[in-house]
């Protein structure tokens, strides 16, 4: 492995470039409008397999986006390894707020990225990310030093519910049977300090429709005398949550799990600096359930938030209606042992009920997933750990997250091992923000990093 720093070096402007090409195409799956984008990227990666040195690759059809499967087995006695991530990305609104357009890569110096950054929507969730991948199998294979079998599983859904690679999945056990499953999704604590993340949240998206009179009214002639469906839907989501931030569904914490003192201490010692943080987000307080510091707010309690709200005139200029129709959509970010079926029905059932007469409710469920702890001491993570303390230096700090990834729960019952999340993203990188970047130094970290995983963990499954 100790040519892995001299192939980076000599390949550096390639592996930048072929990443920027990938960027530029807008494979938005939330919008059926970018169809053909989104079939324009699963092409590239399956000619990215191929030329990293897959033996077999193919555009596997579903009900919606096709999942591109790449494998490469040198000796079928020799561990599996299967890479999970996804080519997909998420829309790129508010466009206004970005600085350079989100499907022109641009590299751009920071304070965090003095080597650079490329900033376009899918830089760090997840093309880049997983892209890595693909180089450090290119590595591998053009020098010879891949040690076990690897297979690619790289799908176009994530961002809208992963709902076809569940079926995917159920249906193809033996072809995606391995030892362990990466997955690089995620992201690690500082440019020095590397994470391997060992717990995901939960997830249960929902859209609500609050409907007063049958048709739009005159705010003047029956303001004050009919139910309006925008205040009511605002004073209903405002209760869902008490004066300590706690929320008020009834059932939602019967199965929240409650770390232990010494657990919260461990979480402690990550490096974490309050100013810092609220400095970067240009915030003056942070905000969030009484009695858990801010680490543990995102990441080990549940959130309910509201991801959008709609209705009635919003257009240039006034007209004063009574509008019939209201809308939000709503998440929820569960904890492990919370099932995300569960707390969508308990929050339908609650939203119905705090429902005044006068309108009517309707909650529509999009999608969900169920949360994710990962061991420490099992041979995947050793090998991780191994692989960043060679190329950090040091060891990394194990770390739950706040985000979801449903589909690793799915993994774990339907093909029966266990996943590692090696992420090389960082807070700050702006993921489903305007202005989402991937540092250079990351990036190329990752492919250097990736490698050294497969040696380990090689190595201890003998």
């Amino acid at each position: 492995m100790n040519t892995i720093q001299s192939y980076i070096k000599e390949h550096k402007d390639r592996f930048l470039n072929e990443l920027i090409e990938l960027l530029k195409i807008p494979s938005i799956s939330a919008d059926s409008a970018y169809k053909k984008d989104v079939l324009k990227t699963a092409d590239a990666i399956k000619i990215s397999l191929e030329k990293a040195g897959c033996d077999s690759v193919e555009i596997c059809k579903t009900d919606g986006y096709p999942i591109v499967y790449g494998e490469k087995i040198i000796n079928k006695n020799l561990p599996t390894v299967l890479v999970y991530g996804h080519y997909d990305v998420q829309p790129p609104d508010p466009l206004n707020l970005w600085n350079s357009p989100p499907f022109e890569p641009v590299i751009k110096k920071t304070e965090l990225h003095p080597e650079g950054a490329i900033f376009a929507r899918g830089a760090c969730d997840d093309k880049g990310q997983m892209y890595m991948h693909v180089k450090a199998m290119e590595f591998m294979t053009s020098t010879n030093q891949l040690p076990c079998n690897v297979k690619f599983m790289i799908e176009g859904e994530e961002e809208v519910g992963s709902s076809n690679l569940a079926i995917f999945v159920k249906n193809n056990q033996e072809k995606l049977k391995n030892d362990v499953i990466l997955i690089s999704d995620t992201g690690m604590i500082a440019q020095d300090v590397p994470s391997i993340t060992t717990g995901l949240r939960g997830l249960s998206y929902v859209e609500v429709e609050v409907t007063g009179p049958n048709r739009d009214l005159h705010s003047g002639l029956y303001g004050g005398a009919v139910a309006n469906p925008i205040n009511i839907l605002a004073k209903m989501i405002a209760s869902l949550h008490d004066e300590n931030n706690h929320i008020t569904i009834p059932g939602f914490y019967n199965k929240v799990e409650e770390l232990s003192n010494e657990e919260r201490t461990e979480m402690a010692k990550a490096p974490f600096n309050l100013e810092s943080y609220k400095k970067a987000l240009n915030i003056e307080a942070v905000y969030g359930e009484t009695g858990y510091t801010t680490n543990e707010r995102n990441s080990i309690r549940p959130t309910l938030d509201v991801n959008g709200i709609w209705g009635g005139y919003t257009g240039e200029g006034a007209k004063t209606v009574i509008a019939s129709k209201a809308y939000a959509k709503i998440s929820m970010r569960l904890v492990p042992h919370q099932d995300w079926e569960e707390i969508t029905q308990l929050f339908k059932t609650h939203f119905e009920n705090i429902a005044p007469k006068g309108v009517t409710v309707n909650v529509k469920t999009h999608h969900g997933g169920q949360g994710y702890v990962t061991p420490i001491d099992s041979i995947g993570y050793q090998a991780a750990s191994k692989a960043y303390q060679d190329t950090f230096g040091k060891t990394p700090i194990p770390q739950r997250s706040g985000g979801s990834i449903p589909i690793v729960s799915l993994f774990e019952k339907e093909l029966k091992s266990k996943t590692i999340l090696m992420g090389f993203g960082l807070d700050s990188d702006a993921i489903h923000s305007p202005n989402e970047h991937f540092g250079i130094f990351n990036y190329l970290k990752g492919i250097e990093t990736i490698p050294l995983f497969y040696k380990y963990f090689t190595e201890l499954s003998k």
